[in-house]
C-alpha cells in the first residue's frame, strides 16, 4: 500500500487538524498555527497547535499552543505583531484574537491572548471576552493594521445571517462596529473564516475579501470565495458581487494570508538556498502575499483514509492580482522555495500525440510537473497519476482533475474550470504529494486542489480523438 501521508505538505505527527490560525512571520520565522485535536483524528478538544518554519516548507511542530481548557475551546482566529505596544504588553508582542466555543453554553466570544516569547506560552486576556454579542454562532476574527486610519480592524462572520462585520480598535481590546458586508455571493451554506488584504496593481490599490462557505460550495461541501473591491478603513465596496471562486478542486477551506510579511525577500528566507531560484525576481517578493489552507473537505473529512493523522495544509502560495477580460483575478502561485526540492527531472519537447498514450519512464509519490500544450485536433488530452486524470476537454473547454471513489461519500467525481485557450496554449504546473494534487492553471490564474488516495504512481501523457503537441513537459522528483 502507498504512502498516505505528505512529504511537502504540513501535517502533525498524529491526530485531527484543520483550519490554519494565526499565520505570522516574526524574527526570521513562520509561525503556523492550527485547529488541533491533541487526542484523536476526528474534531473535538480543539485548540491551537503550533509549528515553525524558516522557508514555508520545513515545519517544526511545538508544544500546545492554545489548549482546551475551562470549558471553552479555541476556535479560528488570527495573530498580529503589536509592533507600536498599542495594547500595553510590550512592544512585538504577538496577538492572538481567536473564537471561544463555549461547550456549556450556545456561546460564541472573542477572546485575545498575547505572547512575549515568540509563541511559545500564551497568557490569556484577563478583560476576556473582548467582543461578544451574546450570539450562538459568531466567529472567525481577522485582524490586521489600517495605517491610513492609524488603528487595527477586524473582520468577524455571523455565518447563519452571511455577513461579515467590521470593528475597529486602537488598542486590540475595545472594538467598536463599523459596518458589515452581505449577504451577497454564495450563501446555500454557513459563512466561515473571512479573510482581506491588499494588492497593488498598476500602481493602484484593490482589497481582496475572502469568505468561505461550510457547504454548498462549487463542486458540492465546502469552498471558498472572494470579492475584488475598495476599502476605506471602515466599509468594503465590491467592485461586483459576482462569486469567484478561490479554486475549483474541491479541498481547498479556510486559507489564510501571512501577517507582517512587510519588506520579506529572499534576503529573508534564512536556511533557503539560492541556488534553485533562477528565474524568480526578488522584487516580487518584496512584501509578497503568501497563505495556505486546510486541504480537505467537511462532506468527508472525518473519513479520510489516514492514521494515526487526519488532515493537511496546502502547499503556501503567493498571491497577486492580474486584468483580464473578466475584470480583475486573484492569482495563485507557488512560493518560489519549492524550487529548491527539485531533484532528478526528465524532459522532452515537441511531441505530437494522436489517439495513444505514452508512458512516462518516472514516478514516485512526490513530483512537481511542468506540462505546456498546443492543442490541435484532440477532443481530450492531458495527463495520468495512476488513477487519476488532469485533463482538457476541448469540446467544453475545461481543465479538470478526475478521481475514483475510495469509499467515501461525495469524494469521487469531476472537477473543472472553464479555460478558453488563447492561440490554443494551456501551461500546467502541478504538485503531486502523496495524498494530494494541487494544479496551478495559467500561471496560476486559476488552482484546482484535490485530495487522492491513489494505488498506484505510474505516469502518462494521453491524446483522445485528434492530436495535441506537448510542448515541454519537465517532471522533477520533489526531496
Amino acid at each position: 500500500m502507498l504512502e498516505n501521508r505528505p512529504k511537502f505538505h504540513f501535517t502533525t505527527q498524529r491526530n485531527w487538524i484543520n483550519d490554519p490560525n494565526g499565520l505570522v512571520y516574526l524574527d526570521g520565522q513562520y509561525h503556523l498555527f492550527y485547529q488541533h485535536n491533541p487526542l484523536g483524528n476526528t474534531p473535538g478538544n480543539i485548540g491551537w497547535g503550533h509549528a515553525l518554519s524558516t522557508d514555508l516548507l520545513h515545519w517544526t511542530e511545538q508544544p500546545m499552543a492554545i489548549a482546551f481548557a475551562n470549558g471553552i475551546m479555541a476556535f479560528s482566529g488570527s495573530v498580529v505583531v503589536d509592533k507600536r505596544n498599542s495594547s500595553g504588553f510590550g512592544t512585538n508582542t504577538l496577538i492572538a484574537l481567536f473564537t471561544a466555543h463555549h461547550t456549556t453554553q450556545a456561546l460564541q466570544t472573542q477572546y485575545l491572548a498575547f505572547s512575549t516569547d515568540q509563541g511559545q506560552t500564551w497568557t490569556p486576556y484577563e478583560g476576556n471576552p473582548v467582543l461578544d454579542l451574546g450570539q450562538a454562532d459568531f466567529r472567525d476574527p481577522k485582524v490586521f493594521w489600517h495605517e491610513p486610519t492609524q488603528r487595527w480592524v477586524m473582520l468577524v462572520v455571523l455565518p447563519n445571517e452571511h455577513k461579515v462585520l467590521f470593528y475597529g480598535s486602537s488598542n486590540l481590546k475595545n472594538w467598536d462596529f463599523l459596518s458589515d458586508f452581505g449577504p451577497v455571493g454564495a450563501i446555500d451554506g454557513i459563512w466561515e473564516v473571512p479573510d482581506m488584504f491588499m494588492l497593488r496593481l498598476e500602481q493602484q490599490e484593490h482589497w481582496v475579501l475572502k469568505i468561505d462557505i461550510g457547504s454548498g460550495a462549487l463542486h458540492g461541501g465546502s469552498g471558498g470565495q472572494y470579492f475584488i473591491g475598495q476599502f476605506d478603513g471602515k466599509r468594503f465596496i465590491a467592485d461586483s458581487l459576482e462569486t469567484k471562486w478561490l479554486d475549483y478542486g474541491k479541498d481547498f477551506y479556510a486559507a489564510l494570508s501571512f501577517a507582517n510579511l512587510e519588506g520579506v525577500s529572499t534576503a529573508n528566507l534564512e536556511g533557503v538556498s539560492t541556488a534553485n531560484l533562477e528565474g524568480v525576481s526578488t522584487a516580487n517578493l518584496e512584501g509578497r502575499h503568501v497563505w495556505l489552507a486546510w486541504m480537505n473537505n467537511w462532506q468527508y473529512a472525518q473519513q479520510t483514509p489516514t492514521s494515526p493523522w487526519r488532515g493537511a495544509m496546502s502547499i503556501p502560495r503567493e498571491l497577486s492580482l492580474r486584468r483580464t477580460a473578466d475584470g480583475f483575478c486573484l492569482v495563485q502561485q507557488p512560493i518560489p522555495e519549492l524550487k529548491t526540492l527539485r531533484t532528478r527531472n526528465f524532459s522532452l519537447e515537441n511531441l505530437q500525440l494522436k489517439n495513444e498514450t505514452r508512458a512516462l519512464p518516472i514516478d514516485g509519490q512526490q513530483l512537481e510537473i511542468l506540462l505546456e500544450f498546443t492543442l490541435e485536433t484532440a477532443q481530450e488530452f492531458g495527463f495520468r497519476y495512476g488513477e487519476t486524470t488532469i485533463g482538457y476537454d476541448a469540446t467544453t473547454q475545461e481543465v479538470f482533475i478526475e478521481r475514483p471513489q475510495p469509499d467515501l461519500e461525495g469524494f469521487a467525481g469531476r472537477h473543472s474550470i472553464v479555460v478558453p485557450l488563447e492561440f490554443g496554449n494551456l501551461q500546467l504546473q502541478i504538485f503531486i504529494d502523496s495524498c494530494s494534487v494541487e494544479v496551478f492553471v495559467q500561471d496560476g490564474l486559476f488552482v484546482l486542489t484535490d485530495l487522492i488516495f491513489p494505488e498506484s504512481t505510474g505516469l502518462e501523457l494521453y491524446a483522445l480523438d485528434g492530436t495535441v503537441r506537448f510542448r515541454t513537459l519537465v517532471v522533477w522528483e520533489l526531496a
